[in-house]
């Protein structure tokens, strides 16, 4: 967005006018959420999952919360966060939506200053990167974090017999923050990282990644890419004979997607990975919550991203039923904080102090079942917070 623009903006919130967002539901009909998620672009599948998972939930708890009705917007910022930064002002300014909904994590940061400024809760449905919810006191989210989920895994790997690993990361903040997570865990448990590959996250071409991996002779290679990637990565990690190398494959749960499992290879079968949800999740929730995503989607297997934002919508709902029906971000957030409920996933709370997701972490094994691929869980971390905010407190 061009600077003077978003200057126009400030003057126009600081002249008096803020007051219009807080007070906004009594000169709207309707309660307007708007998502900004990437709908096109190298995470497009990202986006779709995540929208997916929010109408879904209004589809089974319908559009009325507080006796007001509830529209949904969703606006595609193709994973540029300069579009989401003018989509979310859009949304604000012309749309008025009181609640929004956030996608990837530098869409997130590059939309801190607007949501700060206007004073609206929005909930972070996608980003796993732990700094986010600390751009702004209006961010609460529903995902999850990358150190969660690489710190159990670093500790499991240790006390399982790893003692020399590997990493491949995508290069972005998401990437970097998983893997630096995971080799600050490993190592003070007693292991060895044997060297830090870092992939371009456009278009990327693992294999030769995979073989400079290979060549460094580690037990364990630890994988993060983002799940749109992660059928590619099986792809060639099968093509370039690590399967048969003895090097165990571990990463956290976005390398065995749910979306992309049906259609890797049998080859995949016995890899290790730490995640807060898999479409085998064990509960009867979850049974439900599945069937009625793939009745609703063709077919498609939820998968964590949107459990994410089917989550998401619960936490707003839920905050304007506790308001009962006032969309002043302040008294939202609030609302939001502290509350729990159980998911798809499992238990899952909101931080009091942090605004950030609480839940379980389960290690997962990819095993055929009936047929088809699925990670089965087989061992549970519970309530599980970021750890890099427990560090800085």
């Amino acid at each position: 967005m061009p600077r003077k623009s978003f200057n126009l903006f400030a003057i126009f919130a600081i002249a008096g006018l803020g007051a219009f967002y807080c007070g906004q539901a009594a000169a709207q009909e309707s309660i307007r959420i708007g998502l900004v998620m990437p709908l096109t672009g190298v995470l497009g599948p990202v986006g779709k999952q995540a929208v997916a998972g929010a109408r879904l939930y209004m589809a089974q708890h319908g559009d009325t919360v507080a006796g007001r009705k509830v529209e949904l917007i969703v606006r595609d910022d193709a994973s540029v966060p300069d579009n989401a930064k003018r989509i979310a002002q859009e949304m604000i300014v012309t749309d008025k939506v009181a609640v929004l909904g956030a996608g990837l994590t530098p869409s997130v940061l590059a939309m801190a200053p607007l949501v700060t400024e206007s004073k609206t809760a929005t909930v972070v449905m996608v980003s796993g990167t732990s700094i986010v919810t600390e751009r702004s006191p209006y961010f609460v989210r529903t995902s999850w974090t990358h150190a969660q989920q690489a710190s159990v895994l670093a500790n499991w790997a240790a006390q399982n017999g790893a003692k020399r690993v590997t990493i491949i990361s995508s290069d972005w903040a998401p990437g970097h923050e998983a893997s630096g997570v995971f080799a600050n865990t490993f190592t003070k448990a007693g292991g060895t990282i044997v060297e830090t590959l870092k992939v371009p996250l456009a278009n990327p071409d693992f294999a030769p990644f995979l073989q400079r991996a290979r060549d460094g002779n580690p037990d364990t290679l630890f994988v993060f890419v983002p799940a749109s990637q992660a059928a590619i990565l099986a792809k060639q990690f099968v093509e370039r004979g690590l399967d048969k190398s003895g090097i165990r494959l571990i990463g956290p749960g976005d390398i065995a997607d749910d979306e992309d499992l049906p259609g890797m290879s049998d080859a995949m079968a016995g890899t290790v990975t730490a995640g807060f949800y898999s479409a085998y999740h064990p509960s009867q929730m979850n049974r439900d919550y599945v069937a009625a995503f793939k009745k609703a989607n063709s077919g498609v297997r939820p998968n964590f991203i949107s459990v994410s934002a089917y989550d998401g919508m619960h936490l707003i709902y839920n905050a304007l039923g506790k308001t009962q029906g006032r969309t002043d971000g302040t008294a939202l957030v609030e609302a939001m904080k502290g509350m729990a409920w159980e998911s798809p996933r499992g238990p899952m709370s909101i931080d009091a102090r942090t605004r950030d997701v609480v839940h379980d972490i389960y290690i997962r094994r990819v095993e055929k079942v009936d047929g088809a691929l699925y990670s089965v869980e087989f061992a549970t971390f519970e309530a599980v917070s970021d750890p890099t905010k427990l560090a800085n407190n």
